[in-house]
């Protein structure tokens, strides 16, 4: 198959990028169960449930949890449906800033594609930290041996880069059997809960309204909206799969029910194993711990042993998925003119956005390096700058994403309109308009307690600078996309169209020709 010039190509070619095959994406690699596996990794079951869990019961004071989950399940599926059939028109890896891009113009797309970037980024990076710790803690716990938390983090760099240049079907084998172990132990610890439950049984007093007032809801809405993210993912791979038209829909939905029921159903199993009356304090008293702490009276210490290891393939997991998606946000972006040519160039023998994982890569090393340096605390202590690694870039990276949700939900309405096609789609508009409204809600949210949500003294400037790394890469964006618009335009009007923009200048040229 011809590589170069399109004027060489046969019309049933397989082209993937308007730059050539040289440059694309290997199709059909990926099929229900890899993208779903892929994109589930990235909401790290048992760092949901070991760590998100216990901070919103504990912190926030938020009994109702397991309904809470419930609540956002419905919220993501009615966003899910507009951007569901997003993806049947729009096959870009640049996903949410390219549906963006088509609904609400190009630079708008070039805004979102700087919070993608960021956002995704900043994710991944967080994860470094937790595990760190993590590792660490399990050196000095079995092997006596005092290790430093930046060192295995760098270790884990280096293998999520390396993996970043392999296969994406063979990454998805990796995902999936981490995050299956992953699952049925958090799945044998819930059924361990419910067939030996607290003092007050089996109560479904967690999923009574009344247990979702008090004032550390919004808080609450920010970390567990955080638990869903990665089901978004998706459409990145629509141009691996093998029928993205039906595919990407399909994973989607099967992601948001997955993560809905199964947060739902395992913070109810630690309301169940607490007592719903208790679970508040318990939390607070346990924090992080309070997982291992559960499952110890009940499964014994070898399989808390377990859990405790299996807690950090989850995370690495997580990390992996990450990466993988803020690769191919960089090879569209470099497709595209947004960044420069390399990144929109592919490894010639997997397939991989080889350079994208490089600029993760070496994103995530300078950022644990940045904060290893400014680690005074003794190995083994979970103090800043590790826990601050972790919860300023895990909140950054929610609230980005967040806001590329809810900007997406509106592109969708823009998009059918501007097709003539709204009329048809009316539905699925409302449920991407109320999907919408809601998802901004809980922005405003995300802002207004962010300080509680990183963990910041009152009054402390982390409130508003970290939330201010978002804002300042939708202003650096927008402004952007306004110099592409005005010296060049013909980069501009590109944006978001990804493989369609081949087949214009394919189509332009034998024009030309004839």
């Amino acid at each position: 198959m011809a590589t170069g010039s399109s004027s060489t190509l046969h019309p049933a070619a397989e082209i993937r990028t308007y730059k050539g095959q040289d440059r694309a994406l290997r199709a059909d690699r990926l099929g229900t169960a890899g993208l779903l596996l892929s994109v589930l990794a990235a909401s790290a079951p048992l760092l949901v449930v070991a760590g998100v869990m216990p901070t919103t019961f504990g912190l926030m004071g938020i009994a109702g949890q397991p309904l809470l989950f419930v609540i956002l399940g419905i919220v993501l599926a009615l966003f899910g449906i507009g951007y569901a059939e997003m993806s049947r028109h729009v096959h870009n890896a640049g996903a949410l800033y390219a549906y963006i891009a088509r609904g609400l113009g190009p630079t708008a797309g070039v805004g979102a594609s700087l919070v993608a970037l960021v956002a995704y980024s900043a994710m991944q990076v967080a994860v470094y930290g937790i595990l760190g710790f993590e590792i660490s803690g399990l050196f000095a716990t079995y092997l006596e041996i005092e290790v430093a938390w930046w060192i295995p983090a760098l270790f884990a760099v280096a293998a999520t880069g390396a993996l970043g240049w392999l296969k994406i079907d063979l990454n998805a084998k990796v995902l999936g059997v981490l995050l299956l172990i992953e699952c049925g132990l958090v799945l044998v610890f819930d059924i361990a809960a419910l067939a030996e439950p607290g003092r007050e049984g089996l109560s479904l007093h967690a999923f009574n309204p009344e247990t979702l007032s008090g004032a550390g809801l919004g808080t609450a809405l920010c970390f567990c909206i955080a638990a869903f993210v990665g089901f978004e993912q998706s459409p990145v791979y629509a141009e691996e799969t093998s029928k993205p038209h039906i595919v990407v829909s399909r994973v989607m939905f099967l992601a948001i029910g997955f993560v809905a029921l199964f947060f739902a159903f395992s913070a109810w199993a630690i309301t169940v194993a607490t007592g719903p009356s208790a679970v508040v304090g318990t939390s607070a008293e346990h924090g992080s711990g309070l997982l291992f702490f559960l499952t110890e009276a009940r499964l014994g210490s070898t399989f808390t042993d377990v859990l405790h290891v299996l807690f950090v393939t989850g995370m690495f997991a997580a990390m992996l998925s990450f990466h993988n998606v803020v690769a191919r946000y960089a090879f569209a972006m470099g497709r595209e003119g947004l960044l420069p040519g390399a990144f929109g160039r592919t490894n010639s023998g997997t397939g991989a956005p080889a350079t994208g994982s490089l600029l993760q890569t070496g994103v995530a090393t300078l950022v644990v390096l940045a904060f290893a340096l400014t680690d005074d605390k003794p190995a083994g202590d979970p103090t800043a700058p590790v826990l601050h690694l972790f919860t300023w870039m895990g909140s950054v990276g929610a609230l980005g994403v967040t806001l590329l949700m809810a900007a997406a939900s509106f592109a969708v309405i823009a998009f059918f309109v501007r097709r003539g096609t709204a009329g048809a789609q009316i539905w699925r508009l409302t449920a991407a308009g109320t999907a919408g409204v809601a998802l901004l809600g809980i922005a405003g949210y995300t802002v207004k307690d962010f300080g509680v949500l990183v963990g910041a003294a009152e009054g402390s400037a982390l409130g508003w600078v970290l939330p201010g790394i978002i804002g300042a890469a939708v202003v650096i964006g927008l402004g952007y996309g306004l110099v592409l618009r005005a010296r060049r335009p013909e980069t501009h009007a590109r944006i978001g169209l990804g493989n369609e923009a081949f087949r214009l200048d394919q189509a332009a040229e034998a024009t030309r020709r004839d």
